[in-house]
């Protein structure tokens, strides 16, 4: 079908002026019309390159506006045979999406670089990233552990919010017991009672419970006490407590393990003295000290200048203990210890405030960075 005369013919030239066509081209098929004047657009849209915002915007106009060609070239589809318009909607389609695809390239490239001020040289070295450390804490805690693994304890581990049980009774420590006054604790619930675990021996009753002999344990973790917090105290702490349970184990044995820890620990010619003490878990019981390793014994601000640092407690293993879980003291005997993580570390690095290690002082921490 050939264009015809009348008014649709003056329309069809006034669009064929307006896109740039040829006159010669009026006399084309709609179909073959259509096919033309896409082709020369997409080449000028192919070789589109802006040089500026400007230019995007006067294409945008030219191609997409409301006025623009596609809308232009869309609006023949009324002219094209009904048995060619699916074809020729597809033709169309295209050419909308490549106008409109060249348009979002070069508007997103400038949307990404507007602002941005000179380009980065990826080539040039990164910001550094500053390395972290252990904590002092952690870290002697760690030292505690290997030194006993050594010789032959596993790590054991439990919770830290504990029943009444666990945490008082089964130690020798019954309701209305005077050494429960030493522990001021914080209560979860009551009746029945559930705590914050005051110090690791519960991991030590719950070894015990599980009834497993001969044990050989070491206890590292965090515990609470209702304390006013200080330089030299604080409501919550580190502890690492040893239980080790066989047939004749002596006060002997426990001496000498502990003569193996402080040589590790702090170096040989340490020296170490054992003070009679009580405790409602161990008897006979021992608080421990070695020669202030600041002064070497002769006295400064850390040992109170007597020349000695209290480290530990320890003692053998009270037999009500090894009857509340079923152990006969009779055939076995044993001996328990316990230290504060903190004390070892406060003599280990001269740390003269407990409130440091918890403090979150980046100042603080960056004087382990060279530990290993």
């Amino acid at each position: 079908m050939y264009y015809g005369q009348g008014k649709n013919s003056a329309r069809r030239a006034r669009w064929y002026k307006s896109v740039g066509n040829t006159a010669n081209q009026l006399s084309l098929p709609p179909m073959q019309g259509l096919q033309e004047q896409i082709k020369l657009h997409e080449a000028e849209i192919n070789s589109f390159q802006p040089k500026d915002a400007a230019e995007l915007e006067a294409y945008r106009i030219k191609y997409l506006g409301t006025k623009g060609i596609v809308k232009q070239i869309f609006g023949e589809m009324r002219n094209v045979p009904n048995d060619q318009k699916k074809e020729a909607g597809q033709l169309l389609n295209s050419f909308k999406l490549l106008a409109e695809a060249k348009y979002e390239e070069f508007s997103s490239l400038q949307s990404a670089t507007a602002g941005k001020g000179p380009a980065i040289d990826v080539t040039l070295p990164g910001t550094p990233i500053p390395m972290g450390t252990r904590h002092p804490l952690r870290m002697v805690e760690n030292q505690i552990v290997s030194i006993f693994e050594k010789i032959g304890f596993s790590v054991a581990t439990g919770p830290e919010i504990e029943d009444d049980w666990h945490n008082f009774t089964s130690l020798n420590m019954p309701e209305h017991h005077p050494a429960r006054d030493m522990q001021d604790t914080f209560y979860v619930s009551q009746n029945p009672d559930w705590v914050l675990r005051t110090h690791t021996s519960s991991v030590q009753s719950r070894i015990m419970e599980e009834g497993n002999l001969p044990v050989r344990v070491i206890c590292p973790g965090r515990v609470y006490r209702n304390e006013t917090i200080s330089a030299r105290a604080h409501c919550f702490f580190h502890q690492c407590e040893g239980l080790y349970i066989d047939k004749d184990v002596s006060f002997a044995d426990l001496k000498q393990t502990l003569y193996y820890f402080v040589t590790e620990m702090f170096g040989e010619g340490t020296k170490v003295r054992f003070r009679p003490s009580y405790f409602p878990f161990t008897e006979p019981s021992a608080e421990m000290d070695i020669s202030c390793t600041v002064c070497s014994g002769s006295g400064c601000s850390l040992c109170k200048h007597t020349g000695w640092v209290e480290i530990l407690g320890c003692g053998m293993v009270h037999p009500n203990m090894l009857r509340n879980f079923n152990i006969d003291p009779e055939v076995y005997t044993g001996f328990a210890f316990g230290m504060g993580v903190e004390r070892i570390t406060q003599i280990k690095f001269q740390v003269n405030d407990l409130r440091l290690y918890s403090q979150n002082d980046v100042r603080f921490l960056r004087q382990f960075e060279s530990l290993p």
